[in-house]
């Protein structure tokens, strides 16, 4: 079985974010980058199901952009990725081009699975998956708590705003990830001098004879504020008119 992983390079969200003051982007100076959480738990998917799958289970991470992503995708290989492959473009990535493009590095590599997260922390825009999955006329099954291989393909439980659905697809599929699918496992320290030597392929973007066209602009970016105003109300119905009349005041 060969596993594709996609994972994307994202700032790391437990430190402070900034907007440039053009209002277009984020200030990148000094601020790390990581494998996108969910990205990270397809990671550990993938091991999880080559220990415990009888036949031989080939795992390739996969990073989209510029050689910025060799540090994320280092850290798949230490955590156990067989190898890695990154696709160079400069170019911003919405959700469309980059489906675009993992669909022709499917063709290409030909994988039973592709495996990868529900969403980015960045965005959150919960896209490319499906997006990936309607390119390539597979089954997908998206948001998964559980994952469990079956003779005719993959049963996965699902999470939804009602409780766990549990479906089945026939292999090859797309699944992405949600957080209660496992727990990502730190690196080991001979993992990450293991993945200092694997070789990472770079591959260029117009080797896969995919054209980027940008189907989503960034007008603007806000900083959301987290300050918060405490209001105490006489009773019930001040209450209630508070909620109908000036909720932004609570």
């Amino acid at each position: 079985m060969k596993i594709l992983v996609p994972t994307k390079r994202v700032p790391d969200t437990d430190q402070k974010i900034r907007v440039q003051e053009d209002g277009l982007g984020i200030e990148t100076a000094n601020l790390p980058f990581v494998i996108n959480p969910f990205d990270a738990i397809a990671v550990e998917e993938a091991i999880q199901i080559r220990e415990t799958l009888a036949d031989p289970v080939e795992i390739i991470a996969v990073g989209i952009g510029t050689a910025d992503y060799e540090a994320e995708l280092r850290t798949a290989l230490a955590m156990g990725a067989d190898r890695a492959i990154l696709v160079e473009t400069s170019e911003p990535l919405d959700s469309w081009n980059a489906a675009s493009i993992l669909a022709a590095l499917v063709q290409r590599e030909q994988p039973d699975l592709v495996l990868m997260g529900k969403q980015a922390v960045d965005d959150d825009a919960n896209q490319a998956g499906q997006f990936l999955a309607a390119q390539l006329g597979w089954p997908q099954a998206t948001f998964a708590s559980r994952l469990e291989f079956t003779p005719e393909g993959c049963c996965v439980a699902r999470e939804t705003d009602h409780g766990i659905e549990v479906v089945h697809v026939d292999l090859p599929a797309v699944v992405t990830t949600d957080l209660r699918l496992n727990e990502p496992r730190y690196a080991s320290l001979p993992g990450i001098l293991k993945a200092r030597k694997k070789e990472i392929q770079q591959l260029p973007v117009a080797d896969l004879g995919v054209e980027i066209t940008p189907r989503i602009k960034v007008l603007e970016l806000r900083a959301s504020s987290t300050r918060r105003e405490c209001v105490r109300v006489p009773d019930v119905d001040a209450l209630i008119d508070r909620l109908r009349n000036d909720a932004e005041v609570l």
